[in-house]
């Protein structure tokens, strides 16, 4: 019964859902199911097509565009392959804050108004139009279904982002009921809501799990510290994205819910950007997304060369995002994954260029060098690591009742070892440490950037 009703939901429910919301969801995810075994030759040149056709709306419809590419003489026509697309300056944050009725497309009907966590600095406002969310839903509609779980699926989602939580209405409510959908606010993570989350999910029963990796890996550890047990629930996979997920998070989540965890990557401004298939693998949505790697200096680097992802969504005519800088480093892949896939993949996906730390003499690592030692140490129930400056880290920590008395003189030695021996470390013992606004839990922040 459950599974035929799951089947309603994917085939009849939901499709008409999003027909009537204007979405052509089910039409983009038809193709994107053929297209995703295409060789990547072939789907390289659906993006170069789907690239020209994207300039060619900018240039004649989109303010910023059409002045951008009359002053450096730029047209769609002088795209003649996706190394052509390294013309077009890069895309930042600031450059839409301050342009932002400037990227409304002229034609853009129904855009909706959105905004980013904000983080790891000021929030960005832009806006979406339904080709964008079509694209996006489908994106993850067809990379939930590698995993042999599809919509109407009994799913727990973790979620604290506001544009969530405050659409609870009554018409949300009854729609979340009906797709089977449960949602659990990330908000507040207490001792007495960790209870009811566990004892919910126990409940309810789910086949998947959907969230932030560092919140459902909190509900995984209190269940076990509670003695209860969860992998007998049936859950068949994990969905995590919006954060780094970290070995010992996969690992936590993994086992005591006895079930795989499937990474995703993206965010609201740069759309979804890849997907985790069984074989282990991030895809990258290429049939929407362009990704280049970049160092310091802008140019795009080798395959298996860490830089800064720069990302083009081909859906987005409505509000451009081309070549835009997302502030995040990752590493691109020349591999075939053995799935059979012809979607390119991410070698790694390193985090934001604020989950990297700067050294006394001014070396650059990821922020794991500083997180790791500390997860280590025995009787720390959590840690949040701020750099202020090259010079200055504070370390935020929960002491249980098996902290080590000299817990600060082990951290501070530890942090010095890879800062510098000159660097001030400042341990507080603090009762919890709260979730960024958006419901995220953060291990580090740094203020010194990566130059």
């Amino acid at each position: 019964m459950s599974e035929l009703y799951a089947k309603l939901i994917s085939n009849v429910i939901f499709p008409l859902q999003e027909r009537l919301k204007d979405h052509n969801t089910v039409a983009v995810k038809r193709q994107m199911e053929q297209t995703q075994w295409w060789p990547r030759e072939r789907i390289e040149a659906l993006q170069m097509q789907k690239l020209r056709q994207l300039i060619s709306h900018a240039e004649q419809f989109v303010p910023y565009y059409r002045n951008l590419f009359k002053k450096t003489g730029l047209t769609a026509a002088d795209l003649h392959s996706l190394a052509d697309l390294q013309r077009i300056p890069f895309l930042t944050k600031p450059d839409i804050r301050s342009n932002l009725e400037g990227f409304k497309s002229e034609k853009a009907q129904h855009l909706s108004r959105f905004n980013t966590g904000g983080s790891s600095g000021e929030p960005l406002i832009f806006f979406i139009g339904n080709e964008r969310v079509s694209h996006d839903v489908a994106a993850k509609w067809r990379a939930t279904r590698w995993w042999d779980v599809d919509i109407g699926d009994r799913e727990i989602v973790v979620w604290g982002s506001p544009v969530e939580l405050t659409a609870q209405d009554k018409v949300r409510q009854i729609r979340d009921r009906v797709m089977r959908t449960h949602l659990l606010p990330a908000f507040e993570m207490s001792e007495a809501k960790l209870d009811e989350f566990v004892m919910t999910i126990r409940t309810f029963r789910p086949t998947m799990l959907f969230g932030y990796p560092s919140s459902i890996s909190l509900i995984a550890r209190h269940a076990e510290k509670r003695g209860q047990i969860m992998n007998d629930l049936g859950i068949k996979v994990a969905f995590v994205t919006s954060e780094r997920l970290y070995d010992h998070q996969r690992d936590e989540i993994s086992r005591i819910f006895g079930c795989p965890v499937a990474n995703g990557y993206g965010g609201r401004d740069a759309g979804f950007i890849a997907h985790q298939c069984p074989q282990g693998s991030m895809h990258i949505t290429a049939e929407d997304i362009i990704v280049e790697i970049v160092d310091q200096t802008g140019s795009v680097v080798p395959y298996g060369t860490s830089g800064e992802v720069v990302v083009t969504h081909l859906a987005t005519s409505e509000f451009p995002f081309i070549r835009y800088r997302t502030g995040d480093f990752a590493v691109l892949s020349d591999a075939r994954c053995g799935c059979g896939r012809g979607l390119p993949v991410l070698q790694e996906i390193q985090g934001r260029s604020t989950d990297f730390v700067v050294a006394e003499n001014g070396t650059a690592m990821h922020g794991l060098a500083v997180i790791y030692p500390i997860r280590d140490i025995k009787g720390i129930a959590a840690f949040k690591i701020i750099q202020h400056s090259a010079s200055h880290t504070v370390v935020q920590i929960v002491p249980d009742e098996n902290c080590p008395a000299d817990v600060e003189t082990i951290i501070t030695a530890g942090i010095r070892n890879r800062l510098g021996k000159n660097v001030k470390v400042d341990v507080e013992r603090v009762i919890e440490i709260l979730p960024e606004k958006s419901g995220k839990f953060r291990y580090i922040i740094s203020h010194v950037g990566v130059a």
